[in-house]
């Protein structure tokens, strides 16, 4: 297999042997692709040290939920035992393809990827919402609010966010599962109609199913004598002004400007080719994360000498423990996206560079024994994302690439 693959690839097999000599050949039984896949797990950076659990899990590594009309996937606890905060949930549906009428105990905070999806939403007090979404856009849905997906035209793939790591997207209230599991004779009384009106309902939870492509949103709307929802159950995240830095972008969305997002925050980064997201912390949560395109790596700083670097690709999940010092790296020739999600109504951090910087002078020099270079080169301004080699004190904006395809 190892041979097969150096005459296939031509590059030389990557071997657990780190520049100044430590380590040695691994001749034995080995996965050589996921190697090559991690680099800084198979040698890691001479800084790294110390038990830090996995903090990094791939989609590609879950179980699919096949059904007619889509599929699903997901990253909770059980796949990432570090994750308590958060789970996530990739879904695609078809076009037509509807992810059933149900509802939640937890928070659902969506990223449209592709595509265009129909959602709809009752409220408490009876106020509807009927809306269709495209790539960039999101949704948040309260606990206990009852709501449905169903793909358009040309179907859609997006992520779900959880606030509760051991959360699973078959284990939810769905309206098949209650028919399926309460007597006909209950049901008859409850709507005012014979046993009969009952012949044909599911005897088990749909989930997901095959249906027609809904028509314009227009002729699918429905009068409510109660009105519509009066904070909106979606946000358009690419169309808010992003934060430029000459590294890349950053567009923030929590409760500020998307009122209903109680439960959780997030940020969409964009790190471009030589860039970094700066060293910081959140003092708010954890961190968990999904990344979108391009390639990376991410270093964790926990303490008590421990640190450990992690690589990521599109489709990974990335976790962070709350006040966890850590950056990420762009290793790709593209620009790489992710999203940093965080259970809390209000997204926060706290950058490295801003706290040195705003500082005493002489404290920080005493305490580092920092250069006068370094001191020289602090910023008081956060730049989230930052371009290596640059020194230079402000922003100096640039252009911003629009968002992740």
């Amino acid at each position: 297999m190892d041979d097969r693959l150096r005459k296939k690839t031509g590059a030389p097999l990557p071997q657990p042997i780190r520049a100044d000599g430590a380590g040695a050949t691994d001749p034995g039984p080995r996965d050589v692709l996921r190697d090559v896949q991690n680099p800084d797990m198979l040698v890691p950076p001479v800084t790294d040290a110390g038990t830090i659990p996995n903090m990094r899990f791939s989609f590609s590594d879950t179980h699919m939920q096949l059904n007619q009309g889509g599929w699903s996937r997901e990253v909770t606890v059980r796949e990432l035992p570090i994750a308590t905060t958060l789970a996530g949930v990739n879904m695609r549906l078809t076009a037509g393809g509807v992810r059933e009428l149900h509802w939640h105990k937890q928070a659902e905070w969506s990223y449209m990827l592709l595509g265009r999806a129909r959602i709809t939403a009752v409220d408490q007090d009876g106020r509807n919402m009927i809306a269709d979404v495209g790539p960039g856009d999101l949704w948040y849905f309260p606990p206990g609010i009852p709501h449905s997906i169903q793909g358009l035209e040309e179907g859609c793939e997006f992520l779900l966010v959880f606030d509760d790591g051991s959360f699973s997207d078959i284990d939810t209230f769905s309206i098949s599962d209650w028919f399926a599991h309460t007597p006909k004779d209950v049901l008859a009384a409850n709507f005012g109609v014979p046993e009969s009106a009952f012949a044909g309902i599911p005897t088990e939870q749909v989930y997901i199913f095959q249906s027609e492509v809904p028509g314009p949103i227009e002729t699918q709307q429905v009068t409510d004598l109660y009105g519509t929802v009066p904070k909106s159950f979606t946000h358009r995240l690419l169309a808010q002004e992003p934060i430029i830095t000459p590294g890349g972008s950053v567009r923030i969305v929590d409760s500020s400007n998307f009122p209903i997002s109680k439960r959780i925050a997030a940020a969409l980064v964009e790190i471009k080719p030589g860039a970094m997201r700066e060293l910081h912390w959140h003092p708010n949560n954890d961190e968990w994360q999904y990344y979108l395109t391009g390639k990376g790596r991410m270093t964790v700083f926990a303490a008590e000498g421990s640190a450990r670097t992690f690589d990521v690709r599109a489709g990974d999940v990335g976790y962070v423990p709350f006040a966890f010092g850590h950056y990420v790296q762009n290793t790709g020739d593209e620009s790489l996206w992710f999203l940093e999600m965080f259970q809390s109504d209000r997204f926060a951090d706290v950058s490295l560079n801003q706290w040195m910087a705003l500082t005493p002078r002489e404290l920080v020099r005493d305490n580092l024994n920092a250069s006068e270079q370094l001191l020289d080169a602090l910023r008081k301004e956060k730049w989230p994302v930052v371009k290596y080699g640059h020194a230079v004190k402000g922003s100096s904006g640039g252009k911003d690439e629009g968002g992740p395809s």
